[in-house]
């Protein structure tokens, strides 16, 4: 009988620490593709990004990147609309990406939190963008050959070869030209 008790009480704690944890995500993204990889991200467990996402109040869209500069080259960005909010841009020619790879920039960019990054800021919010491929990517399933994928499987290959004395993902964002100027590190 006490077994029985103890385990209804761990379902119902469970069960209310989970509600607890939810987040509404049609307050981030009204755009089908966003929601189903805001899902993912969900399904992972990934609440650091749905806390950061709702502590910097962000709304998450796809949109021309173009006009951003190096935009036509950006994966997706994390900036501030005319009204001060808060908004992550995902590059529009990425609209029909697998939902996994939708949900790793976004984790990315939640991790930005002002109006410019820093080294330690970038190497922390690429690390979260690999950390979630290597868990979300599903290996029975082919993804495009596409720009974005070569990406995210670099990436991947570097955070899982990083150790805590030797970051590889630090080094590579510390020597690409357009971070260096970005970062200031120049």
């Amino acid at each position: 009988m006490k077994k029985v008790v103890l385990v209804l009480f761990a379902f119902l704690f469970l069960s209310i620490n989970q509600q607890a944890m939810a987040y509404r995500i049609q307050t981030f993204s009204s755009d089908a593709k966003i929601i189903a990889a805001m899902r993912v991200l969900e399904q992972a467990g990934e609440q650091d990004v749905f806390r950061n996402l709702q502590k910097y109040g962000m709304r998450i869209k796809f949109d021309d990147l173009t006009m951003v500069t190096n935009g036509k080259n950006a994966f997706a960005v994390s900036t501030y609309n005319n009204f001060g909010t808060r908004v992550i841009l995902i590059n529009s020619a990425y609209k029909n990406a697998p939902a996994e790879q939708i949900a790793c920039l976004i984790a990315h960019e939640s991790y930005h939190t002002g109006y410019s990054a820093d080294l330690e800021e970038e190497t922390l919010a690429t690390q979260k963008e690999a950390s979630c491929w290597t868990r979300l990517k599903v290996a029975s399933k082919t993804y495009p050959d596409s720009k974005l994928t070569r990406r995210l499987d670099k990436l991947s290959g570097l955070y899982l070869a990083s150790s805590s004395d030797n970051n590889l993902v630090e080094q590579k964002i510390a020597s690409n030209g357009f971070y260096r100027s970005q970062l200031g590190l120049n």
